[in-house]
């Protein structure tokens, strides 16, 4: 990667193009460490155990490798315009496409964990170029995709507070900054939390947003979920998504609160290739069957290159510990509502972790302007099934566009 230079007073606001250029060095030391790791004789002895299966792990590695080229992603990068900026002390680097099309909407997307830029990658040509991809010109955005603080190519940050409520407001400056004083935002996993935190914070200038994952549990329903009992009086849809959000709690948040309590616990991510992969891949693919079908090279709308572009990012950018770092910074509850007053739409995703239902969505967002369920994809809905997202992201904003 090139060398981000630090900038000090007039140049603040300065936006300076990014090329990636990882030397070959680091690549090569990337495969020596995924050759030398000492794998276990064999997979726990509970074989129904969560997590990546030993045999699976071993296969990822030797496709890693062998087949597996960095450079692919790297010219997917570089072929769109890559920027950095300093926004409140930290350097932001964004991808900022334009469309050609005259009165796009802009529009500014947030990633999440253990995600990063390259989720949202496959959103950029139908978002821009919707006339190329079946889609009316009617529907275009100019489209701004930053890496959150402490991921990819951004910053790191040296002291404590870059929260979601803080990146909210640095993203409320960047789009001021590239010239838009009309734009819209979406966002999923803790993208969700930023661009819902943009709605709270209501700068001037955004129209309104659309997530793939809603802080939208009713205060009764909030409380509930630790007994695991659901209040008396709930519709199926309603009982269905308790049930998750409940299974949630209680079984799938022990990578949050490792993260959260013991950061210092987790210096192996940065050491071990594999043990970054396995981490990532625990927590990304939460379908076994999706996380099988992939790791072994069959189709399931994600492939093996596209699980290690992202992985391989946060190698090569040393970003696994200060990533994680989110979750200790993070004061916000999960899924509770921020009392957003903006124009919001809704996704629902069938694999995602709880499916809101309408009556949730209304309660939490008075000015709710489309709901839908779509019909497949899950948590990293840019990722796995783009066409959906990119179909719900246009359908969201017609309304906004006037």
């Amino acid at each position: 990667m090139n060398a981000i230079p630090k900038q000090t007073g007039a140049d603040q606001a300065a936006i300076r193009h990014f090329h990636v250029n990882v030397p070959e060095a680091k690549l090569t030391d990337l495969r020596r460490r995924i050759n030398a790791t000492a794998w276990p004789d064999k997979d726990p002895i509970d074989a129904a155990a969560p997590g990546v299966k030993l045999a699976d792990m071993q296969r990822l590695a030797n496709y890693w490798t062998t087949d597996y080229n960095w450079r692919g992603i790297e010219r997917r990068l570089n072929a769109l315009p890559n920027f950095i900026t300093a926004i409140d002390g930290l350097d932001f680097h964004f991808i900022h496409v334009r469309s050609k099309h005259e009165n796009a909407l802009p529009l500014i997307v947030t990633h999440g964990w253990p995600g990063s830029i390259v989720e949202q990658l496959k959103l950029i040509g139908p978002l821009t170029d919707p006339t190329a991809y079946g889609g009316s010109a009617a529907d275009a955005f100019h489209v701004v995709i930053p890496s959150m603080a402490g991921y990819g190519f951004s910053g790191k940050p040296a002291s404590p507070g870059w929260d979601t409520t803080r990146m909210a407001r640095a993203w409320a400056v960047l789009m001021e900054r590239l010239g838009y004083s009309r734009y819209v935002a979406q966002g999923g996993d803790w993208g969700s939390f930023v661009t819902e935190q943009m709605a709270a914070q209501a700068p001037q200038g955004l129209l309104g947003i659309h997530l793939n994952l809603q802080s939208a549990v009713p205060t009764e329903i909030f409380y509930a979920l630790g007994s695991g009992k659901p209040p008396p009086g709930l519709e199926p849809d309603e009982t269905r998504a308790f049930e998750r959000l409940a299974n949630f709690f209680a079984n799938s948040l022990s990578y949050a609160q490792q993260m959260a309590s013991h950061p210092h616990a987790l210096y192996g991510l940065g050491d071990s290739p594999v043990g970054l992969a396995a981490w990532i891949l625990d927590n990304d693919l939460w379908s076994p069957a999706l996380r099988t079908r992939i790791l072994n090279g069959q189709d399931g709308g994600l492939t093996r290159d596209d699980v290690l572009d992202n992985i391989t990012l946060y190698w090569l950018t040393n970003t696994a510990i200060s990533a994680a770092g989110l979750y200790r910074e993070n004061k916000l509850p999960f899924f509770a509502p921020m009392g957003i007053e903006l124009p919001v739409a809704v996704s629902v995703f069938p694999d995602e972790i709880y499916q809101l239902p309408l009556s949730w969505a209304r309660r939490a967002y008075p000015k709710l302007v489309h709901y839908n369920k779509a019909a497949e994809g899950g948590h990293y809905a840019a990722w796995e099934q783009p066409g959906i997202l990119t179909s719900e992201i246009r359908t969201a904003f017609r309304t906004l566009r006037a």
